[in-house]
């Protein structure tokens, strides 16, 4: 039986108006952000439907090898997270981006833009200058891999 794993709104691209940018910068500020919504709108259906498709095959299995289902339950609840992640973070850069093309002067220091801009979603706690590639791999590997000790640890006790 499959169960939604991950549902969001495809993101309209609008093109922005501005005032005080040439034609050329318009467009191309444009056309990075309709290859950005193009991109996120991918990205969300690829994670719906290989998610669905991935988690079915894993509650086959699990129920095949006699594992609880909270070994699905975990492994949806991590990917599901690391989804969510992946379209917020592109649905932040196209809404900075928006705001600086929208402002009175979109040329002048984007620093309002850069501040969010560094800020990942789920990673608020760390200082946006602390925040790089590595330390949010880490992250992530640390979260699976108790997830999968829990699991396993609830499984022992069943037996």
């Amino acid at each position: 039986m499959s169960v939604a794993f991950f549902e969001t709104k495809p993101r309209a691209f609008n093109p922005v108006a501005a005032s005080g940018l040439t034609k050329e910068a318009l467009e191309g500020a444009n056309a990075a952000l309709k290859a950005l919504a193009t991109w996120r709108n991918d990205i969300a259906d690829t994670n719906q439907k290989n998610g669905e498709r991935v988690l079915d095959q894993m509650a086959v299995a699990a129920k095949t090898l006699g594992w609880p289902a909270q070994v699905v339950d975990t492994a949806r609840t991590q990917l599901k997270s690391v989804a969510e992640v992946q379209v917020k973070t592109m649905d932040m850069m196209m809404e900075a981006w928006e705001e600086q093309l929208k402002s009175p002067n979109p040329m002048a220091s984007p620093s309002e833009m850069l501040s969010k801009l560094t800020s990942l979603p789920s990673f608020t706690a760390t200082p946006a200058s602390a925040v790089n590639p590595i330390e949010v791999w880490l992250k992530f590997a640390e979260q699976w891999q108790r997830a999968w000790v829990d699991m396993f640890g609830a499984i022992g006790k069943r037996r």
